[in-house]
């Protein structure tokens, strides 16, 4: 059954909280990862992780993850790989 994109961002925001000890006041879509949530560079390895796990897919050297720099880029990548999955099965 496809995920809608709101369940999708609620996954997202719920593993990332959970991982990282966030506050839910702070998960808004145009939250700066570094300057707002405070995710430094060994944090954004540990985010990937996270993220392949929480949706059993693989995140390869992408250049845009490496582009990433708000919360809401994640959900629009993280949504972006979830249909290109199901475009393919």
């Amino acid at each position: 059954m496809r995920m809608t994109n709101d369940e999708i961002i609620r996954i997202i925001n719920n593993a990332l909280m959970k991982e990282f000890e966030l506050d839910k006041e702070k998960m808004v879509p145009e939250a700066l990862l570094h300057d707002n949530l405070e995710l430094d560079s060994l944090d954004r390895v540990d985010m990937v992780i996270v993220l392949e796990n929480s949706f059993k897919f693989k995140i390869r050297e992408e250049k845009e993850i490496r582009d990433i720099r708000t919360l809401g880029d994640i959900h629009d990548f993280v949504i972006k790989k979830i249909r290109e999955v199901e475009r393919a099965s």
